[in-house]
């Protein structure tokens, strides 16, 4: 959350100071990009973060989904960001290729951890267009474990 807060002031301190990121508009974008990336995804990273420690998920893959939308969370707004650190860049640099990467990290964390929390509370089962959803009752043990 620090780093959001920080890459925010940065942007608004060269707004209001350095006439050079006033000219460029490639780096404008990409800083706004930057930014409104990094915001969203630390959002979505700490809501799913939550649902993944109350998943029933294999170690392996509650290891993979906690750490893949973090790792988006981070890539895609250093990729927008680094890929455009010169005032006079016309063009991203290759460090925006991050931005795939991050993009690829995205997707493992997100589609297991929804519907692992759909699951601990309920079921899902899904015929044709129509989607029904079932609460099912906790056993008599469960109440024990809480």
């Amino acid at each position: 959350m620090p780093a959001v807060v920080y890459c925010g002031a940065s942007v608004l301190s060269l707004l209001t100071g350095d006439p050079a990121y006033a000219e460029n508009e490639l780096r404008q974008d990409l800083w706004r990009a930057e930014q409104a990336h990094g915001c969203v995804l630390l959002v979505l990273a700490l809501v799913t973060l939550r649902y993944v420690d109350e998943a029933a998920l294999l170690g392996s893959l509650k290891t993979l989904v906690r750490q893949s939308i973090p790792a988006a969370a981070v890539l895609l707004p250093v990729a927008f960001f680094l890929s455009v650190l010169s005032p006079r860049a016309t063009e991203p640099n290759a460090l925006i290729y991050l931005a795939c990467v991050g993009a690829v990290s995205l997707p493992p964390g997100s589609s297991p951890s929804v519907s692992s929390g759909a699951r601990r509370s309920g079921a899902i089962f899904t015929r044709g267009r129509s989607t029904t959803f079932v609460k099912l009752d906790p056993s008599p043990h469960e109440s024990l474990r809480r």
